[in-house]
């Protein structure tokens, strides 16, 4: 079945000009145009779509009102800006609704790959409830003492970009918002940024503040909802195995951005864990219950609740909100390598790696963890040699870490 798009531009010239730019594409996707924000609305009340595409400054119903709306009455479908570098005020308007900003001109190819990744893991979540939760998530839920820690921070007349930076280094919620405005076309970075201190170098201390303290793009956690899940236990597992990732892949003498990768992956890589304890507190507190009555892996009993796994939904948020591929795929994959049919060394790699020993070596359980390495996946990649010096290695940062605590 072809992906259903619809583009929404009120520049008649600009919509003639994606029509030709997509007619080759029309056995893959099925587009619609409309030439303005209510125009827009009505055709999505008659017929579903999986993707919108929007202009920003539009006359009657601009891009922001539309994506909020639409984010209400339709939150399953993928919302994509594509508008000029000048419309800065207009596309922070739309921060918690949009999930891409693409700049104008945008070229066939970027179009297409935007698309294509967006799209990448949608079949996965097949439960709607599900697929409409992550549709409509606007951040990521964080410590509730950071939470409360960055809004002060902000509020004060001596805050600093370095004590901002450092505050949401140390949450996952945090990190994933950051780096995914970072990184999106409108603010045009030179290259990709994968530490949410430098980002929030980047962005500016004025931008940090009116996202967190007037557009609100941080959220807390509620603790209470479900006892037993500890985020802060959450955040030092994922930020270990972030460190991990990032070490075994450059004594794999892998690139700089690849190690960079894999440390941004590996941080992230739990993500899912958040989502659903956040949003579905009873059902998760069923997975908790099962998993520390019989030691089983905490996958198996997500799939039984919920027909879906945390790697896969934070996976699918990752791909909405335009991270790389290597990313997407590791957090996806980081349980079951293999899958991913590997051609080679990737963030994959080193995540799943990292997270495995972390489960035996570092966890407060981890006489019971049964989390091992897939011999069989770096057996296909040649690399299984390489695992005792990649243990080696983990073994030392958790003896250096320990000692520093």
């Amino acid at each position: 079945m072809p992906v259903k798009i619809l583009f929404v531009d009120d520049d008649p010239n600009v919509l003639a000009g994606l029509r030709r730019l997509l007619y080759p594409l029309r056995q893959e996707w099925q587009a619609a145009f409309a030439p303005g924000g209510r125009e827009a609305l009505e055709v999505m009340d008659r017929e579903p779509f999986d993707i919108l595409v929007t202009d920003m400054r539009m006359p009657v119903m601009d891009g922001a009102q539309l994506l909020e709306e639409v984010k209400k009455r339709h939150p399953e479908v993928v919302r994509i800006i594509l508008s000029g570098q000048s419309d800065k005020e207009m596309v922070m308007k739309s921060v918690r609704s949009a999930h891409q900003y693409l700049t104008k001109p945008c070229d066939a190819d970027t179009l297409k790959a935007t698309i294509r990744r967006t799209l990448l893991l949608r079949d996965v979540l097949r439960d709607d409830a599900l697929l409409l939760l992550v549709g409509g998530m606007e951040t990521l839920p964080s410590l509730p003492d950071l939470y409360l820690e960055i809004l002060e921070e902000l509020s004060s007349e001596t805050a600093s970009v370095r004590r901002v930076g450092e505050i949401i280094s140390r949450d996952i919620g945090m990190t994933a918002k950051v780096l995914q405005l970072v990184n999106s076309a409108f603010f045009g970075r030179p290259r990709h940024v994968s530490h949410p201190a430098y980002a929030v170098e980047l962005l500016g201390l004025e931008t940090i503040r009116a996202l967190v303290l007037s557009i609100r793009i941080f959220s807390q956690f509620d603790q209470s909802l479900i006892p037993g899940f500890s985020v802060s236990r959450l955040w030092k597992h994922s930020l270990r195995v972030g460190v991990w990732a990032r070490d075994i892949a450059l004594l794999a003498q892998q690139p700089r951005e690849i190690a960079d990768d894999a440390f941004l992956a590996g941080v992230l890589h739990d993500a899912g864990k958040l989502i659903l304890a956040a949003n579905f507190p009873k059902k998760y507190y069923q997975v908790l219950e099962i998993t520390v009555g019989l030691g089983i892996a905490g996958c198996e009993e997500e799939q039984r609740v919920f027909e879906v796994n945390h790697a896969q939904v934070g996976a699918y948020l990752f791909s909405l909100w335009g991270f790389s591929h290597p990313l997407v795929e590791a957090v996806a994959f980081h349980h079951e390598p293999g899958s991913a049919h590997p051609a080679g060394f990737a963030p994959l790699t080193a995540v799943h790696v990292a997270n495995a020993l972390e489960h035996q070596l570092g966890s407060e359980e981890a006489a019971k963890s049964q989390r091992v390495v897939d011999l069989a996946y770096l057996n296909l990649l040649g690399l299984a040699g390489e695992l005792p010096a990649w243990q080696k290695k983990c073994r030392e940062l958790l003896q250096r870490e320990r000692e520093y605590e």
